[in-house]
């Protein structure tokens, strides 16, 4: 089984009602001595029995009439006790329910082992911050190193973004172009009319458009290079690519003019002429033609030119960087962002316990009262029962007085009934004093309170250690100097 985490342990609690049972207390309801007296018929028994002169005067112990009076008293007294009785089980069993103990236990163990979870967490987060920024350092000091080595004194201008969309959409769009225009003038001749045309007008915007980026991009930049043979290399890329492109094109154009008369020999004939007069095109449409097919290619370097840094190897470098450091935000944005979710979550459960201990405490004070009202209207109940049964032997025995004989009524007549009192149980239900009670429930409250406090301060160190971790690495130049993380205690 997965273990609980310290804020879940916290909430464990807290979800259900402490107890099964409904708060209700009902009054221990009053007897009618009249509807006893009905079913005793004491009347007449009173006077039946007076005219006999019953019971005798030397009497000193009740009758059988008085008996069953006393005995119907007790009986709803014995009643009254059961029924207190299931009340203070119930009572006991709410008391139970509230089980302050083991909260307490929890609060003392989970609030603690939060703290510690949120400083595991951050602790965890701080290594991974740190080998991220380490890996920007990094990248920043090959950046700059690259610069210092070939001198350069500028930002990248490699195209990003929005702005790369936009030249490589434009690389596309020359081809396109170039594809139907070519398309249009080869279809002269062409077995495949326009269709035809533009199938050979693709290989040929290929080589154009797509070649003399490809040379702009890999050959023609290296002449900004420090290094001579990098130089010349770019030298050699210009130089290829004013032959490559005016060849191609004049290549092109001748192969407009043959193809509508040579179907089968037009290649062999463009070869010719390229070798012989590689500039008697007769067709000025052939001379646009070309002129058009150069322009494309002029765009296509310019394209290239644009889209790249200058400098060989530097655009890559300063996008690797680029990377880095967004990588590295939104590493330390989603740390943060984490940290805030666990001490909002900790914060938030440890308040629930808090009022928890709060509710639990005046549902507590609430048992106690309930069990002392109890008590009360069980005392006053025997009181109203003994009562009750004062009045019922008296009527008895006034009306058995008034039809004896005189000087026969006994001397017990005049003594009151004294009924004995069942006594409420002494602390059935365990319960703790109150005060000593508040008292633990402030302390734990404390405890809760101290390490919300605790949780908000390992918060902002988390943040410091974080922001210790860029400054580490602000102003460090040289490798050998690389920065290390110390462990927090």
């Amino acid at each position: 089984m997965a273990k609980q985490s310290a804020v879940a342990r916290l909430l464990s609690g807290l979800r259900n009602e402490y107890h099964d049972f409904k708060p209700s207390l009902q009054a221990f309801p009053d007897i009618n001595p009249d509807r006893i007296a009905r079913d005793l018929d004491l009347g007449r028994e009173a006077r039946t029995r007076g005219e006999r002169n019953e019971p005798p005067f030397e009497s000193d112990s009740m009758d059988e009439i008085e008996l069953r009076v006393v005995d119907r008293i007790e009986t709803h007294r014995n009643s009254a006790h059961d029924s207190m009785s299931e009340e203070l089980r119930v009572y006991d069993q709410r008391l139970g329910a509230l089980d302050f103990q083991e909260r307490f236990n929890t609060i003392r163990t989970a609030a603690p082992a939060a703290v510690d979870e949120f400083m595991a967490e951050a602790m965890q987060g701080r290594n991974e911050l740190f080998v991220r920024r380490r890996h920007v350092w990094e990248c920043e000091v090959e950046r700059d190193d690259f610069k210092a080595t070939h001198r350069i004194k500028r930002v990248s201008q490699q195209a990003e973004g929005g702005l790369l969309t936009f030249k490589i959409s434009v690389l596309f769009m020359l081809a396109f172009i170039e594809v139907v225009m070519n398309g249009s003038f080869l279809q002269k001749g062409n077995a495949g009319g326009l269709i035809g045309g533009i199938v050979e007008a693709i290989g040929f915007a290929l080589l154009n458009v797509v070649g003399s980026y490809g040379i702009a991009w890999g050959g023609m930049r290296r002449i900004n290079h420090r290094h001579w043979f990098s130089k010349l290399f770019g030298l050699a890329s210009i130089i290829f690519y004013v032959g490559f492109v005016l060849i191609l094109n004049l290549a092109l154009a001748h192969y407009r003019e043959v193809s509508g008369s040579l179907l089968e020999e037009g290649g062999r004939e463009v070869v010719t002429r390229m070798m012989t007069n590689p500039f008697g095109l007769a067709d000025m449409k052939s001379w646009l033609f070309g002129a058009m097919g150069v322009v494309f290619s002029l765009g296509a370097v310019v394209d290239a030119l644009l889209t790249f840094d200058p400098y060989p190897g530097f655009g890559p470098l300063e996008k690797r960087m680029k990377a880095a450091h967004a990588d590295y935000r939104r590493l330390y944005e989603r740390l943060v962002g984490n940290l805030e979710v666990i001490r909002d979550r900790a914060i938030d459960s440890m308040s629930e316990a808090s009022h928890d201990l709060a509710l639990r405490r005046s549902e507590y004070d609430a048992i106690l009262q309930g069990r002392s009202r109890l008590f009360q209207l069980f005392a006053s109940h025997q009181n109203n029962l003994e009562r009750a049964a004062n009045t019922l032997l008296a009527t008895y025995r006034e009306t058995n007085g008034r039809h004896r004989a005189k000087e026969t009524v006994p001397e017990r007549f005049r003594r009151p009934y004294t009924m004995d009192r069942v006594p409420p149980p002494v602390n059935p239900a365990e319960a703790q004093d109150f005060e000593e009670l508040k008292n633990k429930i402030d302390q734990a409250q404390s405890v809760l309170e101290e390490h919300q406090k605790q949780m908000h301060a390992e918060f902002q160190k988390a943040l410091r250690s974080y922001k210790e971790i860029e400054d580490m690495f602000t102003g460090v130049e040289d490798a050998a100097q690389q920065p290390k993380l110390k462990v927090v205690a």
